[in-house]
């Protein structure tokens, strides 16, 4: 009788930035004879996924979506972080409204669209029963992920909500000792550096990379965005950090 060995499902890592557009990357990223219409081609070009982030600041119109989809080559993603209006402003009340509006304009990308990332103000305290009915109404079909700027929602309570959602908790570096408690059967990372500035050692990047790839032989899915933009610390920093991950695989 023959037996099969089922392989575990190795996870997929995608690792990119929050934002592309700097001018201050010219000449340090982009080279200086690109124009900026030519910066997402050659970002596209070395990583497979974005973060954007001034879908939280005000929604684009519909055609710019249209765009963003146009230009992604084959197998790209964006992760778009939801709106302050319906984060910041309604603090999650009235989530058929605000993820409404959202996702009828984000849901244009189609297959370019990646994990939707839901950034809590800080100094606003846990209220696990209103996440709780802001995810209900989150259509399953997209992947949710929620960073937490407040210690005070950093508890078990919390967690069993976005557990039961399968959200993935954020895991971020703006709050210290921020705990790496798994969600969800995938994860989102951000490493925003020392207020958006300064570079990752090398050290750091392959303790990051030790753990990733232990996530990844476990099946777990994981997207890292580095926003620490100044200087163009980010990409490098991202490239870094996926050349450490590869020669741990």
């Amino acid at each position: 009788m023959n037996q099969t060995t089922q392989r575990k499902r190795q996870g997929r890592l995608r690792i990119g930035t929050s934002g592309y557009q700097y001018r201050h990357w010219q000449g340090r990223f982009y080279p200086e004879a690109l124009t900026q219409d030519e910066w997402f081609g050659h970002y596209a070009e070395r990583f497979d996924t974005v973060e954007l982030n001034n879908t939280f600041y005000s929604l684009p119109q519909a055609g710019t979506f249209d765009k963003w989809k146009e230009a992604a080559p084959a197998g790209f993603e964006y992760a778009l972080k939801f709106s302050r209006y319906g984060s910041h402003m309604k603090r999650l009340k009235d989530p058929e409204q605000s993820l409404g509006t959202f996702l009828e304009a984000a849901r244009r990308l189609g297959e370019c669209l990646g994990p939707i990332l839901v950034q809590l103000p800080p100094n606003w305290k846990a209220r696990p029963e209103r996440l709780d009915t802001f995810l209900a109404e989150a259509p399953k079909q997209y992947r949710w992920a929620v960073e937490l700027r407040d210690p005070d929602w950093l508890n078990d309570e919390v967690y069993e909500v976005l557990r039961r959602h399968g959200a993935a908790l954020c895991l971020h570096d703006m709050l210290e000792q921020h705990p790496r408690v798994m969600t969800a059967d995938w994860t989102y990372l951000r490493f925003h550096g020392k207020r958006y500035a300064g570079s990752y050692s090398s050290q750091y990047l392959v303790a990051e990379a030790t753990r990733i790839a232990e996530l990844l032989h476990d099946g777990r899915d994981v997207y890292a965005y580095f926003n620490n933009d100044q200087k163009a610390h980010a990409p490098r920093n991202a490239l870094d950090l996926r050349r450490y991950v590869q020669d741990r695989q």
